[in-house]
């Protein structure tokens, strides 16, 4: 009897002792940390087990050293901005405290000399970056989460294995999950032809080192050090609208050329000695000297986010540029689950007047993720920010533009994952016909979304609510 009195204390002491191990770890974030405990709670030993091996917040320090040699010299090649004063008639004026509060988030300047064009589907997309790797001269460097062997992906290998037999150096980042079906004959062809190929974190690797919870959500393309791209689109079929249940993709992805193609280098050159262990060396034409051109006149800051990276700075650049707006938010994300610091920002300015728009998908590509989204809706909409449902097909944008102050375009969702746990890039956007531009993209998904009225939404059925309940639980992990 005393036996098995022990062994229940000793039970309770260590079902306690888990969550509390949790809360303590998980202590700066803790909407993660209740999630946990919920699980391991659920499911105990087995619970905590997972959380111990793949849902720890850790932090990558290999390459942080390298990454900074790369950051000065980025720096140092780029004309740089100094002040709002000159950035020109973008409408920043009078704003330098936020300027300056944007380049302490993400820990970068802000670059002058650079050209931005707004891609508004894959097709466009994949087109304009086929073309400049067609033209490449010296290196081809891919940076993606997803690259699949189908239609698409085969013709970026048959672009690629053409430029790396012709002695053009290609490199070719995927992700060891978001490219988990990627074709070892794929991989192999590349290979032969010359190219360098590497999985970032494959998921074995990942699970050791228990970092399976921190993805390369990368969509990045550099061609010679002077063209980049970066947004939400990846190399697949899908993104051409040939996914028969999503059918139409609705994505946004920026070709910029100019000084901020030499951060997008930094990062990919990171992430390079991340996962080849080789590093690159800066004065090896991967960072050429651009030549003085009137064109190139558009200011671009790239922020990006990252367990390499101390703060979160994709989180903290939002939510600057929230509580810095006067007149409209607008808002298009495939998945929004932010944090508590966000969602008070957005009901905030949306009761003070802002005009505060957010487009969220129709369908989704994963429900569970959609049921975590719509939790969120019904205290966005009583705070007065107008919500809306995209109908024309699935929307993958990551955009969101701020008065005619700025414009953030890049990988990151709205999301708790890509806040504080993915490798994610952004480009803040300055310049008045770019912001334009994504405007009347934005204003042609309002036209083809339906707005959600309060009370209606208020009357959806038990089952959806209490689905949404369950996924609000697990929304930090999604």
């Amino acid at each position: 009897m005393i036996g098995w009195f022990i062994a229940i204390i000793v039970f309770l002491l260590l079902y306690s002792a888990q969550s509390v191990a949790i809360v303590w770890i998980e202590r700066r974030l803790p909407a993660k940390a209740t999630a946990w405990v919920f699980i391991s709670l659920a499911v105990p030993v087995l619970g905590f087990a997972c959380y111990w091996m793949i849902g720890r917040s850790r932090r990558v320090h290999a390459g942080r050293n390298i990454s900074r040699e790369y950051e000065q010299a980025a720096e140092r090649l780029s004309i740089c901005a100094e002040s709002v004063g000159e950035l020109g008639q973008t409408g920043m004026l009078q704003r330098d405290q936020l300027l300056g509060l944007l380049r302490v988030c993400s820990g970068r300047p802000v670059t002058l000399g650079n050209q931005v064009k707004v891609l508004t589907n894959g097709r466009e997309t994949f087109a304009s970056i086929l073309e400049e790797m067609e033209r490449a001269s010296h290196h081809i460097h891919l940076d993606y989460y997803t690259i699949r062997d189908d239609e698409i992906g085969r013709k970026f290998l048959h672009v690629l294995t053409a430029k790396a037999k012709a002695g053009i150096e290609v490199r070719v980042l995927y992700d060891g999950i978001g490219s988990v079906h990627l074709s070892k004959r794929y991989v192999s062809e590349l290979k032969q032809s010359g190219a360098r190929v590497e999985c970032f974190l494959p998921a074995g690797t990942a699970l050791f080192k228990r970092l399976l919870n921190s993805r390369n959500h990368s969509k990045i393309a550099v061609i010679d050090g002077k063209v980049g791209f970066v947004g939400g689109i990846n190399i697949g079929d899908e993104y051409l609208g040939k996914d028969k249940r999503l059918g139409f993709w609705r994505d946004t992805q920026l070709r910029l050329e100019g000084d901020a193609v030499y951060f997008l280098q930094e990062l990919f050159m990171k992430d390079w000695e991340l996962a080849a262990k080789e590093r690159l060396p800066v004065n090896a034409g991967y960072m050429p000297e651009h030549d003085p051109d009137e064109a190139l006149q558009e200011p671009v800051l790239i922020v990006s986010s990252g367990p390499d990276r101390s703060g979160e700075p994709i989180l903290e650049t939002a939510f600057a540029s929230v509580t810095a707006a006067t007149t409209s938010i607008s808002i298009s994300t495939p998945y929004f689950i932010p944090d508590e610091s966000l969602l008070a920002a957005l009901g905030s300015a949306a009761k003070s007047g802002v005009d505060v728009r957010l487009i969220i998908p129709g369908i989704a590509d994963t429900q569970l993720v959609l049921w975590a989204t719509l939790s969120f809706v019904e205290r966005m909409l009583a705070a007065g920010v107008r919500v809306y449902r995209y109908q024309k097909g699935f929307i993958h944008a990551k955009v969101m533009i701020v008065d005619d102050l700025l414009a953030i375009v890049g990988t990151a969702n709205m999301d708790m994952r890509s806040f504080h746990s993915n490798f994610e890039q952004n480009a803040v956007l300055f310049d008045h016909g770019t912001i334009s531009r994504l405007k009347q993209d934005f204003e042609q998904d309002l036209l083809d979304s339906r707005e959600l009225d309060l009370e209606s939404f208020r009357q959806r059925q038990a089952k959806e609510k209490a689905a949404e309940a369950a996924a609000r639980l697990l929304a930090p992990l999604l």
